[in-house]
């Protein structure tokens, strides 16, 4: 490397917050399916903390030799509905606490993958899984779950739909910190290493390694130069940046497959941010323009925000996957938290966005009062956002019993704390109890 770059990199991790967000190791668990649940999650422990023992080491010398802090060491698996389908277990809460087992001995921070794919239709392990989700997630402490409703190709299974409303409000009735668990998704991706969405998708290879990577602060720096420019210098500045960033990705994905001899897979250039100051994709946004985001043109914004992104790591890395993008997690962006509490950010604003952004309604803290049928009507929304767009796009929302507008949950950590917003009390009940499945888009009939 040249002196320059080395110094800048150096900058970039000291100064403007740069950090591998997370190192995940995707890890299939197709050969652990057995007739016998007992001896299904016997197979499933004994492959994780094979596969995964020298996960956490690994990562902790690259940081160490480095200086590159990786914040996480995470694992997902294979969807744990195929998996429990072929045993004649009634839930699936047990395999649940085998992976939570796996990742507190393997000292990981988090385990993907108690996951149903569900954009078509049911199959008995995603009937069963889905219900166990309120138990399973609220009794483990590093199980994370999520459940695909729709697809570009497959159209919205409303029936799905229906049901996560009633999931999420359980959960939240048991505790709502559980509910940052629980994502549900419109075309979920089968490499995304970032959580709660994670899982290792069935094309997958048995082992691989991906590697989620995080700059707002970087590129909000980078563009504070360029001030007043016209918005081609503001793309092209953004563009670039994320080249770098990406490049950094790359170096630790390579370094942990060598070490693990373990596949590379992708790098998921997200820019996800914290609730540190200066680790904010709103303030992104407002360095592009805008007096606070959620006024006029925050969409546009965005949409150029996460473009460039894209482009900039694309040029990159060959191996460019996930979800790449900007993330706009309300609780855990320290100004989008001012944003809301000053009134200038509303749930239908941040609907608009997710149009043009990585995800969707992500850490979003609502009135415990919320409906079931009206947080459904939120995921069906999102839903047909993703599956019109081709796009993934979820949900992750958390009712907050006994709390209403203007009080604040409390996740700590990279979680943050979300104020409560208000939610249109308008009900869709009939809508969403109408069932059956939204078709797929004519777009989507390319054969």
């Amino acid at each position: 490397m040249e002196t320059n770059s080395i110094v800048e990199t150096i900058q970039m991790i000291s100064e403007e917050k740069l950090d591998i967000r997370t190192i995940t190791m995707g890890i299939s668990l197709i050969d652990c399916i057995d007739s016998n649940g007992e001896k299904a999650r016997q197979k499933i422990y004994q492959k994780l903390t094979t596969k995964a023992k020298d996960l956490v080491k690994v990562a902790n010398k690259i940081e160490s030799e480095y200086g590159i802090p990786i914040v996480n060491k995470r694992i997902s698996v294979t969807p744990i509905s195929i998996i429990a389908a072929a045993s004649s277990d009634k839930d699936y809460v047990a395999y649940a606490k085998a992976m939570d087992k796996a990742a507190a001995e393997l000292g990981v921070d988090l385990i993907g993958g108690f996951s149903a794919l569900v954009q078509k239709g049911y199959q008995t392990g995603d009937e069963k899984l889905i219900q166990s989700i309120p138990q399973a997630l609220s009794e483990t402490s590093r199980v994370c779950g999520s459940v695909n409703v729709g697809s570009t190709r497959s159209g919205i299974n409303l029936d799905a739909v229906k049901q996560m409303g009633t999931v999420v409000k359980d959960l939240a009735s048991i505790d709502p910190v559980n509910c940052m668990s629980l994502v549900i998704f419109a075309n979920a991706v089968e490499d995304n290493p970032f959580m709660a969405g994670a899982f290792h998708g069935v094309g997958e290879a048995d082992c691989v390694i991906n590697v989620g990577i995080s700059g707002p602060g970087v590129v909000k720096r980078a563009l504070e130069k360029v001030k007043g420019q016209p918005i081609d210098v503001v793309s092209e500045t953004i563009k670039k940046t994320a080249f770098k960033v990406t490049r950094m990705g790359q170096f630790v994905g390579n370094l942990a497959s060598k070490a693990l001899n373990v596949p590379f897979g992708i790098v998921d250039l997200s820019l996800a941010p914290t609730p540190n100051e200066g680790d904010s994709v709103a303030e992104i946004l407002e360095e592009i323009g805008l007096e606070s985001v959620g006024a006029p043109g925050t969409t546009a914004a965005l949409a150029l925000l996460n473009d460039a992104v894209k482009k900039g790591g694309v040029m990159a890395c060959e191996h460019v996957g996930g979800l790449s993008g900007a993330f706009i997690p309300v609780s855990e962006d320290a100004e989008m938290i001012r944003a809301v509490n000053a009134g200038n950010l509303n749930i239908e604003k941040l609907e608009a966005m997710t149009a043009v952004c990585s995800v969707g309604l992500d850490m979003i803290a609502v009135p415990g009062d919320t409906s079931a049928e009206s947080i459904s009507g939120m995921i069906a929304d999102e839903a047909s956002m993703g599956v019109i767009n081709n796009k993934t796009t979820a949900v992750r929302v958390i009712p907050a019993p006994g709390k209403s507008v203007g009080d604040t949950v409390e996740f700590g950590g990279l979680f943050g704390r979300a104020p409560i917003m208000p939610v249109n009390t308008n009900s869709p009940a009939a809508f969403v109890s109408r069932g059956g499945h939204i078709p797929s888009p004519i777009h989507s009939f390319k054969n």
